[in-house]
């Protein structure tokens, strides 16, 4: 390839690297707000299912909002990992090869994975996760199940929702990213 369309090429390059963390950084920051929505709706439903005496069966709906919230969560975190991975493995590469010295690009993509504490701050992170999107919604299917009769309809809606809630803890934990770089 000729100097020029290296040139060329290290530049769309350059472009697509921006255009890639632009998504990142939006992806980053709808799924911390997640997180925010995630406590609201569950203090939402927890405030009407206590209201006027208490009405239990209310707090169903609360399994079904932490898995589409924590479904929402876990694509984006992922998307946002994959972005991580095609710098560091494909956009990084390519860009590199086209300079005769072969440096090291895009170097933090790399070296903020090579933190000691990475893992440990990982593991707390999937703690967190796994308390917010499906300990909070079993406790929440725990308080239905012992405050009184349960009609069989909602008590297998109930059961429905603890599997949904066991698939949401399993992709939780398949996706936790807890290996070394």
């Amino acid at each position: 390839m000729a100097r020029d369309e290296e040139a060329v090429v290290g530049r769309l390059l350059i472009v697509e690297y921006e255009q890639v963390k632009e998504e990142q950084r939006a992806r980053i920051g709808f799924r911390d707000n997640l997180l925010y929505a995630t406590l609201a709706s569950m203090a939402a439903i927890i405030t009407f299912s206590l209201q006027g005496g208490g009405r239990p069966e209310l707090l169903l709906l609360l399994p079904p909002a932490s898995v589409l919230l924590g479904w929402t969560y876990l694509v984006n975190d992922e998307k946002i990992s994959a972005i991580g991975r095609y710098v560091r493995q494909d956009l990084g590469p390519r860009l590199a090869a086209l300079v005769p010295e072969r440096p090291r690009v895009f170097g933090w993509e790399t070296a903020h994975r090579d933190d000691h504490r990475r893992i440990s701050r990982k593991r707390l992170q999937l703690a967190a996760d796994l308390l917010l999107f499906t300990v909070a919604p079993v406790a929440a299917l725990v308080v239905y199940w012992t405050s009184g009769p349960a009609r069989w309809p909602l008590m297998t809606v109930s059961v429905a929702e603890t599997l949904l809630i066991a698939v949401l803890a399993a992709q939780i934990v398949v996706y936790a990213d807890l290996h070394r770089p």
